[in-house]
């Protein structure tokens, strides 16, 4: 029996993920995104700030809640200087009151997900536009599926959503849901239509390795790309493959063990020129030799990859592009971390997918393990002071 739709939490707060406080520097404090958000609800009988229902979700979130209901408990728990910092509703001068659970559930289920995620992933790419060391960005656009929540009245097909992240600070900066991976590639230039991609690296799949894409990004997003080079793509591909690799030396070579097997990878990089794909300016062979470490022959299989890139070689040298390659497997470890550390593919909200609530995953670990999700949930959980410094927000 699928869980009670009030029991747990939408898709998109469940991307709430970890990030250290806000920093002098940094863009205004996440409420004042919020603010810009459309309210849902009829003018007569509000009592609750929407700003304030989406901040203590927010900041339930990054304490531990897992359901609406654990995000009602959080609020009612939270000290009078707390609820005043996220701008709920004050009743007399030192109390502040906070929504029920029911009115916190049917205000997210009414919100306008694609606003709600466009408003959040651009404050997201504003703070770590701030954050950023010197260097081209770079950021990865890939699909997920949701397969525990159903939007109602649809065809009974889970939820799907495609997402950009960054690929450093592991930041969710846009969102959008589509009706399954087919419904990825015209969805494409709408994600990343609101974010200021100049100079930055966009890499995808092979599903988005279309020459529209291209075109897109160079000329309308002055960004660059680098795309994987599938089957969906026969002609380009064939190109791809028949070029004299045999001739062309390896450029970077890498060698790691772990999970049980050894990897191997080996890249190639050619300059080229009228490829037949716009803006084409290096084609790519990656391969990858793996070992199982515990099977008794221990046979290697050999898997071969091309990709494209719009990057020129003094833009981006052979090293430079495996580290673009493997930071794009990264948005992977996101999706794990979404489902598991925040239950979101178990998320029986059917008509939420509010991609914009989304922090930074913070990637460098702290002694004991802080840098991990587990950890700084835990952390935040102690004190519900914590999320409100991770959101930007000053208790007075």
């Amino acid at each position: 029996m699928p869980a009670d739709p009030s029991s747990l939490v939408p898709a998109a707060l469940a991307q709430l993920a970890h990030a250290e406080p806000l920093q002098d520097a940094d863009p205004p404090h996440l409420l004042a995104c919020l603010a810009t958000v459309s309210n849902p609800r009829a003018a007569r009988g509000r009592r609750h700030p929407l700003v304030a229902i989406l901040g203590l979700a927010a900041a339930a979130m990054l304490a531990g809640a897992r359901s609406i209901a654990a995000i009602a408990e959080w609020a009612a728990d939270a000290p009078q200087e707390v609820r005043a910092a996220l701008g709920t509703r004050r009743d007399g001068p030192d109390h502040c009151s906070v929504p029920a659970e029911a009115t916190i559930r049917r205000t997210l289920m009414r919100l306008d997900a694609d606003v709600l995620a466009s408003a959040i992933g651009a404050w997201l790419a504003d703070r770590d536009r701030h954050r950023s060391p010197r260097g081209r960005r770079a950021v990865a656009v890939d699909g997920k599926t949701l397969r525990g929540a159903r939007p109602p009245g649809g065809d009974g097909r889970p939820v799907h959503l495609l997402a950009c992240m960054d690929h450093a600070s592991r930041a969710v900066l846009a969102q959008r849901q589509v009706g399954g991976a087919p419904e990825e590639v015209p969805a494409f230039a709408p994600l990343l239509a609101g974010l200021d991609l100049a100079g930055t690296v966009v890499t995808v799949d092979a599903l988005q390795t279309h020459p529209e894409a291209a075109e897109f990004l160079v000329t309308v997003k002055r960004a660059h790309y680098l795309f994987t080079v599938k089957a969906n793509q026969p002609t380009l591909l064939a190109r791809c493959a028949g070029l004299p690799w045999h001739r062309v030396p390896v450029a970077d070579r890498t060698r790691d063990r772990g999970h049980g097997r050894l990897e191997v990878r080996t890249l190639k990089a050619v300059t080229v020129g009228h490829f037949g794909f716009p803006h084409v300016a290096q084609v790519i062979q990656v391969t990858r030799r793996t070992c199982d470490l515990h099977a008794s022959t221990r046979p290697w299989q050999t898997v071969t990859v091309y990709a494209i890139t719009g990057l020129p070689f003094e833009l981006a040298r052979p090293a430079r592009l495996a580290d673009l390659l493997r930071a794009h497997w990264a948005i992977e470890a996101l999706h794990h971390i979404r489902d598991v550390t925040f239950c979101e593919e178990a998320s029986q909200v059917r008509t939420t997918r509010h991609g914009g609530l989304a922090q930074p995953h913070d990637r460098g670990a702290q002694p004991g393990g802080a840098g991990q999700p587990g950890c700084r949930l835990r952390r935040h959980a102690r004190d519900p002071r914590r999320p409100l410094a991770t959101l930007g927000i000053s208790l007075g």
